[in-house]
């Protein structure tokens, strides 16, 4: 099984101004359960504009997903932002 949750396509109002180069990229979040183990897991996946194909794929167990929402949590609280529910 295999399920897409969210995606974001790149928009250049995504990149903060700045001098340097920064990448840019687009992201989905799916979950998945075709592993040996079947166990279901998290799939973050980010790719740079223009490379479709040849991004980076995170397979997240719970507990990491989980580790990762609250590292987002706290970086939004940390930046002043409501991290909402």
């Amino acid at each position: 099984m295999r399920r897409s949750i969210d995606d974001h396509p790149f928009s250049p109002d995504d990149l903060p101004p700045s001098d340097d180069d920064l990448a840019a990229l687009s992201w989905a979040v799916a979950i998945s359960d075709d592993y040996d183990d079947s166990e279901p897991r998290v799939v973050l996946t980010l790719e740079e504009v223009g490379s479709a194909g040849t991004g980076l794929v995170a397979h997240l167990a719970a507990p990491i997903a989980r580790r990762l929402r609250v590292a987002l949590r706290d970086a939004l609280k940390e930046i002043g932002e409501d991290p909402g529910p």
